[in-house]
């Protein structure tokens, strides 16, 4: 799914519903991803960056340590790094299978990357509170890791950008609610 493609459907949807919906901020997607937590995932710190086997993550998050798939359509795997031993298809799983966090959302961590409304920019130097991401740019913000990744990319704080148009296997979107 592209930016463009959850916005198209953004569109779509608030023609049909009372409500409107939107991709949240950068700020609050981590906010929600967090749960009131301040530790590298919302269920505590991470043991091991980058490897393909964290055991913190296990409980709350589809990576590419533990993203074997047995259903058709899965993606060929078996020759990448991250992903595990004796693993020859990997791709997405259904929501809920893991912990939720806190405040009860599931899959904030992993599975797919969550698009984000935000211009993808450099971090302000010093700390803020709910800041204001960047006005414009070529890129934007996704977030949350997915299935095909190192463990260190499912980190709440973690963020990379993507061109708006690219369309991903592991990009997918949340959507946010107001009344």
């Amino acid at each position: 799914v592209s930016w463009n493609d959850a916005q198209e459907f953004i569109q779509e949807i608030n023609q049909k519903d009372a409500y409107i919906y939107r991709l949240p901020t950068e700020a609050e997607w981590e906010y929600a991803a967090r749960a009131g937590s301040t530790t590298a995932l919302y269920n505590g710190p991470i043991e091991i960056l980058g490897d393909r086997n964290a055991p913190a993550l296990d409980p709350i998050a589809w990576y590419g340590g533990n993203s074997c798939v047995s259903y058709s359509g899965g993606y060929g795997c078996s020759g990448w790094s991250q992903t595990q031993y004796n693993c020859s298809s990997c791709g997405t799983h259904p929501v809920a299978q893991k912990q939720a966090n806190a405040w009860g959302l599931y899959d904030m961590s992993g599975n797919v990357w969550e698009w984000c409304s935000d211009w993808y920019g450099s971090y302000p130097d010093i700390s803020v509170t709910d800041p204001g991401g960047a006005t414009s740019g070529s890129y934007r913000v996704r977030r949350g890791g997915s299935w095909y990744n190192y463990a260190r990319y499912c980190r709440s704080a973690d963020r990379y950008d993507n061109s708006p148009g690219n369309r991903y296997y592991g990009l997918g979107l949340r959507l946010s609610r107001t009344p």
